[in-house]
């Protein structure tokens, strides 16, 4: 008897810790094979999207228009232009919304202020009827320095005081995410370590945001479940 062939997700990781985090098992649990592609390391001109069921685009710490300093950002914004082409599903999140908005012919500016820490997303008249709406009041945690302007004709989904365009989805099976829904509170240490410098610049001791994650991570766990179940639904995943 032939096993069922399981869906593939592909996510194009920037660095090591800021992985699928707690979305790796919701997609697991789904039947989805999950591998990763090393950004910088891994050839994006090697990616054959054909085989890719759902490509997910994961965030980091560097600028989408750094390509002068990081040139495979050129390859990387050229494939992400070709999975929006194709129609096919895609989830960008926090750096991976920027270089989704990048690939749409939109600038990604540094906002003058870093929005780090947890915060609930106020939806749009856009937003509501989507599956941002099953996050409810629940607080985000927000980690960012950069905001992406809304690609041409596409609506802002969702906000904070602080960034006006939190979401967007340039077509039915595609959403990009400015805030980060991933983050496995079990290894919430390993962004504490590898983001302390700008931590520090910013004057956020590790110590609330520790606090706060321990607060926040049942409530987080469920708004991520209900989110992912009913985006995956909607673009019959």
């Amino acid at each position: 008897m032939m096993r069922p062939v399981k869906k593939t997700v592909l996510a194009l990781r920037h660095l090591a810790f800021e992985d699928l985090g707690l979305i790796g098992p919701l997609l697991e649990r789904r039947g989805f094979e999950v591998r990763y592609h090393e950004a910088g390391v891994d050839d994006f001109a090697a990616v054959d999207l054909g085989t890719v069921d759902l490509l997910v685009v994961l965030g980091g710490p560097i600028g989408v228009e750094d390509e002068e300093r990081f040139p495979w950002l050129v390859d990387e914004v050229a494939l992400i232009r070709r999975r929006l082409d194709s129609h096919r599903p895609l989830l960008g999140i926090c750096l991976g919304a920027q270089l989704m908005a990048r690939a749409l012919g939109a600038h990604v500016r540094p906002m003058g202020v870093k929005e780090i820490g947890f915060a609930p997303l106020a939806l749009t008249a856009a937003g509501q009827g989507t599956a941002l709406a099953e996050l409810g009041t629940q607080p985000m945690l927000h980690w960012h320095g950069d905001q992406f302007e809304l690609p041409a004709d596409l609506a802002s989904l969702a906000a904070t005081p602080v960034c006006p365009h939190q979401a967007f989805a340039p077509h039915d099976a595609a959403l990009g995410l400015q805030f980060h829904p991933e983050v496995d509170p079990a290894r919430f240490e390993q962004w504490l370590v590898g983001h302390i410098d700008e931590l520090t610049h910013a004057g956020i001791a590790p110590g609330a945001l520790r606090a706060a994650m321990a607060r926040e991570a049942s409530g987080l766990k469920a708004a991520l479940a209900r989110l992912m179940q009913r985006w995956l639904d909607q673009t019959l995943l």
